[in-house]
């Protein structure tokens, strides 16, 4: 990996990720270089589906990165060369990039999701398949610890879309549950019409980070169970992450009028904390949620990173990512033919 593409992949996370940003610096730089990579690049795909103009071509020409990547001939860019560099490197297993590209073309789609499982599934590509990514980094592929990361990243992401109720629904997004919707008698586009934090609304964000919390604690075992010198760093993001969530509490549920965020300052107690939790025993009850089963949504990134598949450009994608990329495709062509 080139010096230069390294410090760009750096710069990026610095400013479009601070949270991950701050808690990287607590990782053994074997394994904070590649993750800084990994997550530039996931970072740039996500931004140019969710901000760019064209949501379509931003995910066929992920989809067409990710081929050069895995054929050995990355795009002349840096940080798909560093990319392809970590690919390379770790062997890791094509799956786990291609769930989140089957996730981000589930964004172009415009997709929302009818129940709390149907958010799992999408939290699962866009999120959890990082976490298995960084256990991959990190020389991590058992099964009971790849659960433990995956449910992290859906808690993760939970919280996102907790915090992002608001920015979503201004753009004319939804990721909240439909059904949720349905229990209390709300039709979605009359709520997105003029987007307000009445009571119903305000109950779905708490569910959605009570489901958080619940995925944060299970998660806590297989952080302990990961090798020491990797622990800060992962429980800096799992605290400060949940942070995020409380923010949203301490504003009573309302994520469309406030924006939740945390200071430095909050960050670096955070820091302690997770420095604390690092040297902490695993307990019995932590050590029986290690071995929980994985949840359903994300059994298939665990089978994938614990019994990898050697890298290739001729490995089959997934019959739902073939499905999505094909309707992102017929889009396209008759976008053209107009």
């Amino acid at each position: 990996m080139r010096a230069g593409d390294l410090e760009i992949c750096r710069a990026a996370i610095r400013v479009g990720s601070y949270s991950f940003y701050t808690a990287s610096k607590l990782l053994p730089q074997s394994v904070r270089d590649p993750a800084l990579v990994l997550y530039a690049f996931c970072r740039i795909a996500d931004d140019a589906v969710d901000e760019g103009h064209d949501k379509v071509q931003a995910v066929l020409r992920l989809r067409d990165r990710l081929d050069q990547v895995y054929a050995g001939y990355p795009r002349n860019d840096p940080i798909d060369r560093a990319f392809a560099a970590v690919v390379d490197q770790f062997e890791m297993p094509r799956a786990l990039p291609e769930a989140l590209l089957e996730g981000l073309a589930w964004d172009g789609l415009e997709r929302r999701y009818q129940s709390l499982s149907d958010v799992r599934s999408y939290s699962a590509r866009v999120a959890s398949a990082v976490g298995a990514m960084m256990c991959v980094l990190m020389g991590v592929r058992r099964e009971d610890a790849l659960a433990r990361a995956c449910d992290l990243g859906v808690a993760m992401q939970l919280t996102n879309i907790a915090r992002d109720v608001g920015e979503d629904a201004r753009a004319s997004r939804l990721y909240l549950p439909l059904d949720w919707f349905s229990e209390r008698g709300l039709r979605p586009e009359d709520w997105l019409a003029d987007p307000k934090a009445i009571p119903e609304i305000r109950d779905m964000v708490q569910r959605l980070l009570a489901e958080a919390d619940r995925l944060y604690r299970r998660s806590e075992a297989g952080i302990q169970n990961l090798p020491l010198r990797v622990r800060p760093g992962i429980y800096t993001a799992r605290y400060v992450y949940a942070a995020i969530g409380h923010r949203v509490r301490d504003h009573r549920y309302d994520s469309i009028s406030h924006r939740a965020f945390t200071t430095k300052a909050q960050k670096l107690r955070l820091v302690g904390r997770a420095m604390v939790s690092t040297g902490l025993t695993v307990v019995s009850p932590q050590a029986a949620q290690l071995h929980a089963p994985a949840l359903d949504e994300v059994a298939f990134l665990v089978s994938a990173t614990a019994r990898p598949v050697r890298k290739s450009l001729l490995q089959r994608r997934s019959d739902a990512l073939l499905g999505a990329l094909t309707q992102l495709e017929m889009i396209d062509r008759g976008r053209n033919l107009a």
